[in-house]
């Protein structure tokens, strides 16, 4: 069987190729470039914008010395235009709109699972491979996507808006292993240009990025009010509200007034950030939120339990919830025992057990039946009014 694997550079897909091409498999390697700092003018927040080899090129020797020390063929392509268009333009838009998308899950979706995916199977590949920390499971002709053994790696989050279809024709070598466990296979072998290395992080193949500097190469921001929304007043300034996220402490600069202080909420169209003091954190919590696009893996949707459980953000402890399905991608998520920091434009993702049932984007947050940002807004107009 032939599988294409993307060999990103990496320790993790790096091990993954050497296990599939011990089990048998007929293995190629493809490095994919999805990101060119000069033509994307991705200048100011780039820290190694002057040195003599950028992150990409520097992975991709990487990952050639590890395709050559495992005796693999490696392909390399560019899906440049197809990242711009597909991942960043909806990642800028979205934080236009003051909302905080996740670009991994963009990045899987339009990338390694559609145009990576498309281009191996033109290719006359059976299958495609990844270092994701996850597993999948045929069941008849249908394929799950399941949690990973290492459940502090787990990266099935990131992975909820794949399809079905790509999901079955895909493997994932490293979901029974740990990463400590990653690591000792690739200094067995040798591995000297990722056994070590470190994870990548940051935004999904750019890179670290100090981000308000980064956002400001594509977007402008304009600095405004912070106000508390219990009294109306302004306790500081903003440098743009699309640089904050709901439940955000850090960074506020809130210095006169004794906090801490959390944001809350946002006034786009009028540039101002709503906090509240640690004192009043009831406003962070809500009840109940409406999910679109969502992408379903189940083979039946008579699948979706009516109580399952989720993430609303990665790493987040599974939070038990109320599933109401609306219509084929749209469903209202209940959860009565209230949750804090449920962030429209963030991903809620769905599990039933060790399967990953799906995910779609949150685009409404309720507290007792009312719109919470609406109700922050309405509360600030209240406390001006007098």
């Amino acid at each position: 069987m032939k599988v294409l694997v993307g060999l990103s550079g990496g320790v993790d897909s790096a091990v993954a190729a050497y296990l599939l091409k011990e089990q048998g498999y007929d293995v190629t390697c493809c490095f994919m470039r999805n990101w060119d700092s000069y033509a994307n003018g991705d200048i100011a927040g780039n820290p190694t914008i002057q040195d003599d080899t950028c992150p990409q090129e520097q992975d991709y020797q990487d990952a050639k010395a590890v395709a050559e020390h495992l005796n693999l063929p490696l392909q390399r392509v560019d899906f440049i235009k197809e990242y711009w268009d597909y991942v960043f333009k909806t990642f800028l838009s979205e934080y236009e709109k003051g909302r905080t998308p996740n670009p991994d899950i963009l990045c899987n979706k339009y990338i390694k699972f559609d145009a990576f995916f498309d281009y191996a199977m033109k290719q006359g590949f059976d299958m495609v491979a990844t270092g994701h920390y996850c597993s999948n499971m045929t069941e008849g002709s249908f394929t799950y996507l399941t949690r990973a053994a290492d459940t502090n790696k787990d990266q099935t989050y990131f992975l909820c808006q794949v399809s079905p279809a790509a999901l079955h024709k895909t493997l994932f070598p490293l979901g029974k292993l740990t990463k400590p466990e990653v690591r000792d296979i690739a200094a067995r072998l040798n591995l000297e240009s990722v056994a070590t290395k470190k994870d990548s992080t940051g935004i999904c193949f750019i890179g670290e990025r100090n981000f308000r500097q980064f956002l400001s190469n594509y977007l402008p921001s304009q600095d405004g009010d912070i106000v508390d929304v219990d009294t109306g007043k302004v306790v500081g300034r903003h440098v743009g509200v699309l640089y904050y996220t709901i439940g955000q402490r850090k960074g506020l600069n809130i210095d006169h007034e004794k906090g801490p202080w959390f944001v809350i909420g946002k006034d786009v169209q009028k540039n101002v950030l709503f906090v509240c003091h640690h004192t009043h954190k009831e406003w962070l919590y809500s009840d109940s939120c409406l999910v679109k696009g969502i992408n379903w893996i189940v083979e039946d949707k008579d699948e979706i339990p009516e109580k399952c459980t989720c993430k609303f953000r990665y790493r987040q402890p599974d939070q038990d919830i109320y599933l109401k399905v609306l219509d084929d991608t749209t469903a209202l998520v209940s959860y009565p025992q209230k949750i804090a920091s449920v962030t429209i434009g963030q991903e809620a993702v769905f599990y039933d057990g060790f399967k990953c049932i799906g995910g779609g984007v949150i685009e409404e947050v309720y507290v007792d039946g009312q719109d919470l940002n609406g109700k922050i807004l309405s509360t600030y107009q209240e406390r001006i009014n007098g």
